[in-house]
């Protein structure tokens, strides 16, 4: 059996092309969607016949427990109380401290949340009970966030224990697992902070496409905080155990070298992978037919700036954008600084109603609080969007953090925030523009290193030019340009707003992209 990645993804709300790594044993995941495959949710009709199961409900194999997704199958279990057992050189002492027990057939690991882990020792397989999701790291309930300096963390259970039973106990050594070796979204959102709170993240996990992919990602969401223990020629934590090699572990735990993802190429195989496996303009058609004739669509890697005077209707095209990636499928997070909360999720909703639903007493006005509310779940339902803010105080450094654990542990391929000038505070116009400055370049980069779409929102000045900060437009990949004659005596013509591309590094393409018109009754934009 053998490991083929870059392919597509079978779910139809992903619609991932390449995303998709599928194992011959007859299982999967989407590196996009975060999704196990096989699963209980609606596939393409092609996708039984190029990603067949057959093998999975028949039996596990090593390489499928490793995989392992927390919705296989249950079984029957052979009654017993269970003891604290030594197994595979882990001292019962060490089983009790992580209560980890075992019966006759099986072995169970306890999660925080009260979720069971269970290992089927006849079978070599895993099942869940007790309501298992596998969104938590097994152990850290029994090390408070903060507790030591360093946190190790493996892709296994039993190799936590190893860890942990290897160690030295003078002082505290937190040890988590892993629940498996692709984790899902869930799990970074919920364990990033306990997770962040330790100075170092040390990660004992196998040398392999799995291992490298969890090392990657995490160096990414927890900069300057990871590093990599080197295995050497055994395969993980517990091997070193069994082999009586705790020294030999001791000695490379306290060797870990900070994890970098790879950035230096050299070799022809390096250049001809960077060829075959780059996505070209990975991109997503924003609805208006205009602006997509020119710069395709919005652009995944690059820093996209919309521009404009004030009182234009900027926001309102953003949140078109928004609207339509949802529609797409396609994660996204969104932060508006001059609106409520509530009052961005109410512009959504409207567009999803085609009525104007911004404020709360239209709503009871018209009598659609019901319409309203299914609305919402609607839009929801697949966890696509994420809302989010900053407080007062927080600046360009906790947004560029938002954005990295957006991308990384959230998996959102585009993040929308506004107005750009709004997110730093200087005393002075050159302060302001030095911190801007300073913002346009990490946010060009960040774009390009997480390959994610960065959209902003930049207040222009009398001369069209951007506030304050020239270098907001020298960073961007794309610039659209939004005018409105707001004081037309002609009604259309007063709320039609001209979009044009004044720079585009993808596609080059510039000029007039289209015209956009602004619907009071239902407080919606629509492609003229």
């Amino acid at each position: 059996m053998g490991d083929i990645a870059h392919q597509e993804c079978p779910y139809p709300s992903c619609g991932s092309s390449d995303a998709f790594s599928y194992n011959t044993g007859g299982y999967g995941r989407c590196h996009a969607c975060e999704r196990g495959y096989p699963s209980k949710e609606r596939t393409f009709e092609w996708a039984k016949e190029k990603y067949p199961v057959e093998v999975v409900e028949r039996s596990f194999t090593p390489k499928a427990i490793q995989s392992w997704d927390p919705s296989e199958r249950a079984t029957k279990e052979t009654p017993g109380e269970g003891g604290w057992v030594s197994m595979r050189g882990i001292a019962a002492p060490t089983m009790e401290k992580f209560g980890v027990k075992t019966y006759q057939d099986r072995q169970e690991y306890v999660y925080p949340s009260g979720g069971i882990k269970v290992r089927n020792l006849q079978e070599k397989g895993f099942y869940a009970k007790n309501g298992f999701k596998g969104d938590e790291l097994f152990g850290m309930n029994l090390f408070p966030a903060g507790s030591a300096k360093k946190v190790t963390v493996t892709e296994g259970e039993l190799d936590a224990l190893s860890v942990y039973q290897m160690m030295d106990h003078r002082y505290i050594n937190p040890v988590v697992s892993l629940p498996s070796a692709t984790p899902s979204k869930k799990l970074w959102e919920k364990c990033s902070e306990w997770l962040n709170s330790f100075d170092q993240i040390l990660l004992s996990v196998d040398k392999d496409e799995a291992g490298d992919a969890v090392a990657s990602r995490m160096a990414k969401m927890f900069p300057n905080k990871v590093y990599r223990v080197d295995h050497g020629s055994y395969k993980d934590a517990n091997d070193f155990l069994q082999a009586g090699k705790a020294k030999e572990f001791m000695s490379a735990w306290w060797g870990a070298q900070k994890y970098v993802p790879e950035n230096v190429l050299n070799t022809s195989e390096q250049f001809l992978s960077l060829y075959r496996d780059t996505p070209e303009h990975q991109y997503v058609e924003t609805g208006i037919q205009g602006l997509d004739d020119k710069i395709l669509g919005l652009m995944q890697g690059h820093f996209t700036v919309i521009k404009a005077p004030t009182g234009i209707g900027k926001t309102e095209v953003m949140r078109y954008l928004e609207y339509n990636m949802i529609q797409k499928g396609v994660p996204i997070a969104a932060w508006h600084l001059e609106e409520t909360k509530l009052r961005s999720l109410l512009g959504l909703v409207s567009y999803h109603l085609k009525d104007n639903v911004t404020r709360r007493d239209l709503i009871d006005e018209k009598g659609v609080g019901d319409l309203v509310i299914e609305a919402i779940k609607d839009l929801t339902k697949d966890e696509l969007f994420y809302q989010f803010y900053l407080s007062d105080g927080q600046g360009a450094d906790e947004l560029i953090d938002q954005i990295r654990f957006f991308s990384q542990a959230c998996g959102c391929k585009f993040v929308f925030f506004e107005p750009v000038q709004d997110v730093v505070v200087g005393s002075t116009e050159e302060s302001k523009e030095s911190m801007l400055s300073d913002l346009a370049i990490r946010l060009s980069k960040l774009a390009a290193e997480l390959n994610v779409g960065i959209v902003t929102i930049a207040h222009t000045n009398e001369d069209g030019q951007i506030k304050y900060c020239r270098m907001l437009g020298q960073r961007a990949s794309v610039i659209i340009n939004l005018h409105r004659d707001k004081t037309s005596e002609d009604f259309t013509e007063r709320n039609t707003t001209y979009l044009s591309v004044e720079k585009n590094r993808p596609c080059s393409e510039e000029g007039p992209a289209g015209m956009m018109r602004f619907n009071p009754e239902t407080f919606t934009l629509k492609e003229v």
